[in-house]
């Protein structure tokens, strides 16, 4: 299988903390991956560093033949959710996204609608984001991460908020999109979201990853 991200004996420091101490992985196209650790064990810096929120101390971050920080400032065709989705609760969902999407202007209206009502919200509807459900600000942060058509997805506890209803509607969801050929990168601390859906897990303790299937 093709890889689509190459991470090469990366280490990250903050002051004297290690967060990250020597990682080496690669991912590879159409395979849903798991990362579980406890909070502050290195899961979200590794994200960050993947999507090139943080810089690597040493070592280097390779996605789609592209070293982050060197050839490109920020991985390309990615979707992402990465702790809290933050949205204008002023806003609609709809229009949120609107918002979204015109930074990078690859998508209109339709993907957008479609986006939505695959996660189970209405595009009509006029209930602003701030009289959400942290169910629904979660369905709608999946559906920005999901609505530009990205080949990688990168997920910091996707089902967080969910009812049993939206965690079964996200990981079909999840489980169609690799078939599709997306590669799926998600931490989640729900045992059961591991074993259904990863291919490969990897347990992340003190900084350092560890292969467990």
């Amino acid at each position: 299988m093709a890889e689509v991200i190459r991470i090469e004996n990366v280490t990250k420091k903050f002051g004297d903390v290690v967060a990250l101490d020597r990682i080496n992985i690669s991912f590879e196209k159409g395979k849903i991956y798991g990362i579980i650790g406890r909070n502050g064990s290195g899961k979200t810096v590794l994200f960050k560093m993947m999507i090139g929120y943080l810089k690597p101390t040493g070592g280097r971050v390779v996605v789609g033949g592209k070293e982050i920080g060197k050839d490109v400032d920020f991985a390309d065709n990615m979707g992402i959710i990465i702790e809290n989705p933050g949205f204008l609760g002023r806003y609609t969902g709809y229009k949120n996204l609107e918002y979204l999407a015109s930074i990078r202007k690859i998508i209109g209206e339709e993907q957008i609608r479609e986006s939505m009502e695959r996660v189970g919200l209405d595009p009509d509807s006029r209930k602003k984001v701030g009289k959400y459900s942290l169910g629904m600000r979660q369905r709608l942060g999946i559906a920005q991460a999901i609505m530009e058509n990205p080949d990688i997805l990168i997920l910091d506890e996707p089902m967080n908020g969910l009812d049993n209803q939206g965690v079964n509607d996200i990981r079909n969801i999840l489980l169609e999109l690799r078939a599709e050929g997306k590669t799926i990168i998600l931490a989640s601390h729900n045992k059961e979201d591991i074993e259904v859906l990863c291919d490969t897990v990897y347990e992340m303790e003190h900084g350092k990853l560890t292969d467990m299937i």
